[in-house]
């Protein structure tokens, strides 16, 4: 079963509304700054930033305000339910220019180097997006100049080291545990 299929499941869809609940909850924003996370990743006005795995929206909301209306801040995921969210929450904020999808990050779909950042926020590592598979992707649809931001929670571990041996990325920068790379051109 792949990942667009298990976004369809009942009883994954399910399991991932407690996950969403505990997402949203009002700790989680006493605890994590979000808008600091996002800074440390690079988001900048008028970036065209494709954000991985945007579950409930956390990051996707603060992020779409920090790029602004001439920024593009497409949220990808591929949990029906929080899609659903996600789009409910933009459009309740009048953020016209977040587009949010149902989709496998492994296949985007996107254009290639179309984005200006790429956003893994606490989705790394996980079995649905191998890093063999998940890195050449971030790599094909970045701009040249694009970056790619990773926050890893609660530990690093492998993944840093992992991102620069692909060959597709070297790291250019670290704040907290929020890991800069920048795509190596070939």
């Amino acid at each position: 079963m792949n990942t667009e299929d298990l976004g369809q499941s009942r009883l994954i869809n399910a399991l991932f509304w407690i996950g969403g609940r505990a997402m949203e909850s009002r700790l989680r924003h006493l605890i994590f700054d979000a808008e600091k996370t996002l800074r440390d990743a690079g988001v900048a006005p008028g970036q065209t930033v494709l954000e991985v795995g945007c579950g409930t929206g956390f990051f996707t909301l603060p992020a779409a305000k920090m790029i602004g209306t001439q920024g593009r801040l497409i949220a990808m995921d591929p949990m029906v339910s929080f899609v659903e969210r996600v789009r409910e929450k933009a459009e309740a904020a009048g953020l016209s220019h977040v587009e949010v999808i149902r989709r496998d990050a492994l296949h985007t779909g996107l254009d290639d180097d179309s984005v200006d950042l790429a956003l893994l926020l606490g989705v790394l590592p996980h079995p649905t997006l191998p890093l063999n598979k998940l890195l050449p992707e971030m790599h094909r649809v970045l701009k040249p100049t694009g970056k790619m931001g990773v926050w890893l929670f609660p530990v690093a571990g492998f993944v840093p080291g992992a991102i620069t041996r692909s060959g597709f990325f070297s790291q250019v920068s670290r704040k907290n545990r929020t890991y800069v790379f920048e795509p190596v051109r070939r």
